[in-house]
């Protein structure tokens, strides 16, 4: 139990589950006892989902700044400050680590040193990104799925959704996945960005999807679970909750586990 609410989803190794809360702390606790590890004290609200590398914990706070933090000792090895708050959860493609901003900008930041490589200014708040192929994906409240160069940060490809994108991409048998707040779900192509096809649901779409070889997952305002065929858009089941699902599926041993406003959460077949 902590002080303040948890708003983002926990990260899980071997040894450890690794949190932020809205009391300005991250805290690591034994995945066996519970006990608490370690506490890490930031300037403000955590509303970042942490990433661990290699023992290093990165996670960004409403105080502006990404921590990089030694996931054994709970101690700071580097900061990088932004330019507004970060509420994206970071990603890597092992050298570089990328999140989004509330300034409008993606960042591209060292993983050793917690320098610079590069940023990209969109139109409006930067959601969390993914990274596959030599390239970086990521929404903005502008409209835009944009795909983007991990060396050079050069634009390669943006897609205009019909609304703000407020989650992450899904990336899976050389399409992007998406969902927006104008109810949709869009399939992109990954090298051209050229829209596959687009499955409507009832209500706005802030969960990040899932995908596997054969199907994407996605909740949505309506209540529902929606499944959908990964190559034609074609729903092949929803499943109704009694509440919204802003919540971001995970699929596991044929099972689908998400969380919905009615305070429960579903696995699903």
């Amino acid at each position: 139990e902590t002080d303040s609410d948890i708003v983002k989803s926990p990260v899980v190794t071997d040894e450890l589950v690794v949190f932020g809360n809205s009391g300005n702390n991250i805290f690591a606790v034994d995945i066996n006892t519970g006990l608490q590890k370690w506490k890490f004290v930031t300037g403000n609200d955590i509303l970042s989902s942490p990433f661990i590398l290699n023992d290093i914990v990165y996670i960004g706070s409403d105080d502006k700044y990404l921590y990089a933090i030694d996931s054994k000792t709970g101690k700071e090895k580097w900061k990088f400050h932004a330019g507004g708050r970060i509420m994206s959860s970071p990603a890597t493609n092992g050298e570089i680590i990328f999140f989004g901003c509330k300034d409008d900008y993606l960042y591209a930041i060292d993983i050793n040193d917690g320098v610079e490589k590069w940023k990209f200014e969109t139109g409006a708040d930067v959601y969390s990104p993914a990274v596959e192929n030599g390239m970086v994906f990521f929404g903005s409240r502008d409209h835009y799925l944009y795909a983007l160069d991990i060396k050079s940060g050069q634009e390669k490809w943006k897609f205009k959704a019909d609304d703000d994108i407020l989650s992450c991409p899904a990336v899976a048998n050389g399409q992007v996945f998406i969902g927006s707040k104008g109810n949709n779900l869009y399939a992109v192509d990954i090298n051209t960005g050229v829209e596959k096809w687009k499955y409507q649901t009832e209500d706005f779409i802030r969960s990040s999807p899932a995908a596997t070889n054969e199907m994407v997952f996605v909740g949505s305002g309506d209540n529902y679970i929606h499944a959908v065929d990964i190559n034609t858009g074609i729903e092949k089941w929803k499943f109704e909750t009694k509440g919204g699902v802003v919540s971001s599926p995970a699929v596991e041993n044929g099972m689908v586990f998400i969380g919905s406003w009615d305070n429960c959460i579903y696995a699903i077949e």
